[in-house]
């Protein structure tokens, strides 16, 4: 002991005891269950988070929400980061869905937007072919929101006032030809017009029955004396139940109006006899050829520029 000075001694006790009071706090920290050993552990494996489709894919953006409801509520949710990738987000949930929710586009955050964007018309025309294309109805609540689209019946009665401004119709295309550089289509206005029936419900019943009577008559007259009738009485009954219900159907009738529509360019896919909703920028009205220009009104015909067309689908029920 002699060998070893006392300072060296105090150094060694001192890493003992420091060596001891470490391995005592790690067994408390897991003295109720002891680690496995190494050799057991089996790595986690966590899957790499996916990163979700932006905006700038549409198809991708829609496919995430199984109902075009929930498509423009996240479309809507973006208005506090980016109005612009919240416009587009919801131009692909209208044109990439069956969307009809007509009352939220024209409430907020969409109700401004819709008044400063180019393409906010064009949205609302689709929104209206896609609930069925009732253009009548539709306008009415336009109007009741203060949106600027107007009827062809108002224009034409009105042309000063509605020069400028959107109509929409509902028309078909009755002839197609070109007028200087520009193609033009000859339009025919239709409208929905409910058309009642009878439907027959469940098994319709009917009860046939015959039914003979017949006997004898005897006796004597002073004009033929005695004698003998007889003879047979037969009747038929028919009974008949059935039920019925009264339902109605839309119907594509003309209005009695016309109209002369430009395009751009010839469009082939713009068909004859087939309906759509067509929105187009009223050019005010033109003199049929041999009226004279102090005619009354009606001898004219509205000029239109075709900005878009859609296909109405079939009605729905709101």
């Amino acid at each position: 002991m002699s060998r070893f000075p006392r300072t060296a001694l105090a150094a060694l006790g001192a890493l003992t005891l420091g060596c001891s009071a470490s391995h005592t706090h790690a067994l408390r920290a897991d003295a109720s269950a002891p680690p496995p050993a190494e050799s057991h552990r089996l790595p986690t494996l966590v899957p790499p988070a996916e990163p979700a489709p932006s905006v700038s894919d549409p198809k991708a953006f829609v496919a995430r929400f199984p109902t075009p409801g929930m498509c423009e509520a996240a479309a809507r949710r973006l208005q506090a980061t980016s109005p612009d990738e919240a416009w587009a987000a919801l131009k692909a949930c209208v044109e990439l869905t069956p969307f009809t929710q007509l009352s939220v586009l024209l409430g907020r955050p969409w109700s401004d937007e819709l008044l400063v964007r180019p393409d906010g018309a064009d949205l609302i025309a689709r929104v209206v072919a896609q609930r069925g294309g009732g253009v009548d109805g539709e306008l009415r609540t336009l109007s009741d929101h203060k949106v600027p689209i107007f009827s062809l019946a108002s224009a034409v009665s009105r042309p000063d006032t509605y020069k400028g401004r959107y109509v929409l119709l509902r028309a078909q295309v009755a002839d197609q030809r070109e007028e200087g550089e520009r193609p033009t289509v000859w339009l025919v206005e239709h409208a929905l017009e409910s058309a009642p029936s009878n439907q027959d419900l469940g098994v319709s019943y009917r009860v046939d029955s015959d039914r003979t009577t017949s006997g004898d008559v005897a006796g004597r007259s002073e004009l033929t004396g005695d004698g003998h009738l007889g003879g047979a009485l037969s009747t038929r009954e028919r009974v008949s139940h059935s039920a019925s219900v009264k339902r109605y159907d839309n119907l594509s009738d003309e209005t009695g109006r016309e109209a002369l529509g430009r395009l751009a360019a010839p469009d082939p896919f713009l068909e004859p006899r087939r309906d759509y909703v067509i929105l187009a920028r009223f050019d005010g009205m033109r003199l049929m050829a041999g009226a004279a220009s102090d005619d009354e009104e009606g001898t004219g015909i509205p000029v239109l520029t075709i900005v878009s067309y859609h296909l109405p689908q079939s009605l729905a029920v709101y």
